[in-house]
């Protein structure tokens, strides 16, 4: 039987996957921005807000008329005017005067401070007291207090969140220089992988890892091109692969990787003229019989059949990938979000292998505990009833119960 013959560590396939370049820039706009990578820093071309406004419903003052105003002496103030919203008013205020004033109403000139209405009390004649002093600048936003001309609003590498979406509006900015998508081919291998239409006869079957793979792909904003199941014939497979190179920036292969004679994945990645090897075999568990490989200059992953490994493979190396190649750093670890849990059991691992050790989260007397999920390989379910997993590294022989753990949620 064929041996796995380029074992690699962890760290060796994050330094091997650091070595692609990132796909290159397109233009998109505004409107479908979120979630993308900028590629380039946004700069304001102007002031937000454009002049001084209010944050408050009240009244337009100057702040040194409001000296030592209080409920027993308040200061008495003449209105000489209304300031309507999403226009500029000519009035000018001069001493002693104040001007009504909606939120987000532009300030009038000489005015410096606005008086909430709640510290106001209509008088008759146009007259208000003012029952609290306000200093100057108080629930007032002047001009470029949100963004300056020529600040840096949003830096290359961000991925845009929907308050980014608001400030560029707030610009007026709605075209924006952005890192493609990765584009990913998914391509199932086996004889005994069959459609999920169909009903597996004894020995098949249903084509799981297609769809959560194509799932986990789109989990980070990553575009799932192609999906197809391909029998094990080396020319069927070297069809499928060119055709996958050609349409897509990356190529993953699930299934034909591991070390069985009817595995031809290596072979038919080895008949390409231009393509090497950076690993056949990763040290980890579950997940070793992982290639990763390129071909034509493009990414070619080769996950294990089993789903569960697949997944967990997918996570770990996968994901982190499309995301640096969308234009963020590569981050070595997996991806989602990671939090802190007591070990609620020991767990043995053999020294020299990282192991992925599912986990279902339990809050535990003000404590959150991270319970194994064991199952037999192959089993969706472990998956299905874990929250997680936690990383036993790979120089450690196991992790005992009651040691805190970073787990990554699914």
């Amino acid at each position: 039987m064929p041996e796995f013959f380029k074992v690699v560590t962890p760290q060796q396939i994050f330094d091997a996957l650091a070595g692609f370049a990132r796909l290159t820039f397109e233009q998109i706009d505004l409107e479908h921005s979120l979630g993308r990578v900028l590629g380039m820093d946004v700069v304001s071309k102007e002031d937000l807000p454009a002049r001084a406004r209010s944050t408050m419903d009240g009244y337009a003052v100057r702040a040194a008329d409001t000296f030592g105003a209080s409920d027993t002496i308040p200061a008495l103030l003449t209105t000489v005017g209304q300031i309507s919203m999403g226009t500029l008013s000519d009035i000018s205020i001069a001493q002693g005067q104040a001007v009504e004033i909606p939120t987000g109403g532009f300030l009038p000139e000489s005015a410096d401070a606005v008086v909430m209405v709640e510290y106001t009390n209509p008088l008759t004649d146009g007259e208000i007291e003012v029952t609290r002093p306000v200093t100057q600048g108080e629930n007032v936003l002047n001009r470029a207090d949100d963004v300056a001309f020529g600040e840096k609003v949003l830096p290359a590498g961000r991925r845009i969140r929907p308050q980014d979406v608001g400030i560029l509006a707030g610009l007026g900015i709605t075209e924006l220089t952005a890192f493609k998508k990765p584009g990913v081919a998914i391509i199932s291998t086996g004889d005994e992988i069959v459609p999920v239409t169909k009903t597996p006869l004894p020995g098949q079957i249903r084509d799981i890892n297609s769809y959560a793979i194509r799932a986990l792909v789109k989990t980070v904003g990553a575009i799932s091109i192609s999906s197809e199941i391909v029998r094990d014939k080396p020319g069927l497979l070297k069809s499928a692969l060119q055709n996958a190179l050609d349409t897509s920036d990356v190529v993953v292969l699930s299934g034909g990787s591991s070390v069985g004679e009817r595995d031809y994945i290596v072979e038919v990645v080895s008949s390409f003229s231009k393509m090497e090897i950076y690993a056949h075999g990763v040290a980890i568990s579950p997940g070793k019989p992982t290639l990763l490989a390129a071909v034509q200059g493009k990414p070619v992953f080769g996950l294990p059949g089993h789903p569960v490994s697949a997944m967990i493979v997918a996570q770990v190396f996968l994901l982190p990938f499309l995301k640096y190649l969308e234009g963020e750093e590569l981050k070595k670890e997996p991806t989602g979000q990671r939090i802190h849990a007591k070990l609620a059991a020991s767990v043995h691992s053999p020294h020299g292998r990282e192991d992925y050790i599912r986990v279902k989260l339990e809050r535990k007397q003000d404590e959150l505990a991270a319970l194994p999920v064991f199952g037999k390989s192959g089993m969706m379910s472990t998956l299905v009833k874990a929250d997680g997993f936690f990383i036993v590294p790979i120089h450690t022989e196991g992790m005992a119960a009651g040691e805190l753990v970073n787990v990554y949620l699914f």
